[in-house]
């Protein structure tokens, strides 16, 4: 089986989402190295110390030395918009400084129930591989005008098209990526949509397995066959846990609220429980050695007075109350 290199990005908040990212993938990913862009100096000492087997740690200083133009925005942008603008520094710098024939970005809050080689089976003699968000119609009223595709896996191969594609991302990113959707454009994300239009060799992924996700899982039939997890008759390979918030100790709001979605009982015994727990095993590993990490707010939204996020916060909660989406901690 090949060897695979994956990427991620987090700070010290996204610790034990990370983490629980690695556990899946030793649990799922074959021979794998995960490299880790560490955000800040709390993640990268943090994770240099706890020497994960499979994990190599980039810290951003070194990031910046090499791409001297991510450096030069900073100041342009907040904190959570120059994390975007490294979504395509990151897999650049290890194609380029380490001669990494192909490189897999991953969103830190995925979690893999499958072995990933599916989607590389259909990525087949591809260069870039791109997973649509297949928005529900409810989730589609709100969010389609962030893109077609979602960033949550990208896959980048070493050939002449992989890397005229990704050089293109990249230099679209340092050019214009912010919070907001403006012209077409939406963070580091919205640039996927024109891929197919400008390059060849890119392969958009068709299973249902892959990103399954808030925003599409109300459209789905999640189901379990001999023991594994399948949706639309596909096995789940990964899925996206994008807006998870622990609400209590022991409740989690799943986030399916925010697309029109609701919990079934197998998604919630066979794919949400399962990733708390892991969650809780990566929070008591990092709890003694960085309690700060734990229970850490997003950088999103921190532009709101702090009633705003409140009640925000407090009416988000509320609305997943109502809905039945809220989940229940496994016991430890």
């Amino acid at each position: 089986m090949t060897h695979r290199h994956y990427c991620t990005y987090f700070d010290h908040r996204y610790l034990p989402l990370g983490l629980a990212l690695h556990e899946s993938l030793v649990q799922h990913g074959g021979g794998f190295t995960l490299w880790v862009l560490a955000l800040d100096g709390e993640c990268a000492r943090f994770l240099e110390t706890a020497a994960l087997s499979n994990v190599r740690v980039v810290p951003l200083s070194v990031l910046e030395a090499f791409d001297v133009e991510l450096k030069n925005v900073e100041q342009t942008r907040s904190r959570v918009e120059y994390y975007f603008t490294c979504s395509p520094c990151l897999p650049r710098y290890l194609m380029r400084e380490h001669h990494l024939p192909e490189v897999t970005y991953l969103d830190s809050d995925l979690w893999f129930f499958a072995s990933p080689e599916a989607v590389f089976d259909e990525l087949g003699a591809g260069s870039v591989a791109i997973v649509p968000h297949r928005f529900t119609a409810a989730s589609a009223v709100s969010h389609a005008r962030h893109g077609q595709y979602n960033v949550g896996w990208l896959t980048f191969r070493a050939d002449a098209r992989g890397i005229s594609c990704l050089e293109w991302w990249r230099a679209r990113c340092i050019e214009w990526c912010f919070d907001r959707v403006e012209a077409g454009r939406y963070a580091d994300q919205k640039y996927l949509d024109r891929f197919s239009e400008l390059f060849d060799g890119v392969v958009s992924i068709t299973q249902h397995g892959a990103n399954l996700a808030p925003w599409n899982v109300g459209a789905s039939d999640v189901t379990i066959h001999q023991g594994r997890v399948q949706v639309d008759g596909q096995p789940l390979v990964f899925f996206h846990f994008q807006g998870l918030r622990r609400v209590t100790p022991t409740r989690y709001d799943s986030n399916l609220t925010s697309y029109g979605a609701r919990m079934t009982p197998t998604l919630r015994s066979a794919v949400f429980v399962p990733y708390i727990a892991a969650l809780q095993r990566a929070e008591a590993f990092v709890l003694p050695r960085l309690a700060q990490a734990v229970g850490a707010h997003s950088l999103r939204r921190t532009h709101l007075r702090q009633w705003q996020l409140r009640g925000s916060r407090a009416w988000r909660t509320l609305r997943a109350y109502v809905a039945g989406n809220i989940v229940v901690s496994p016991p430890p």
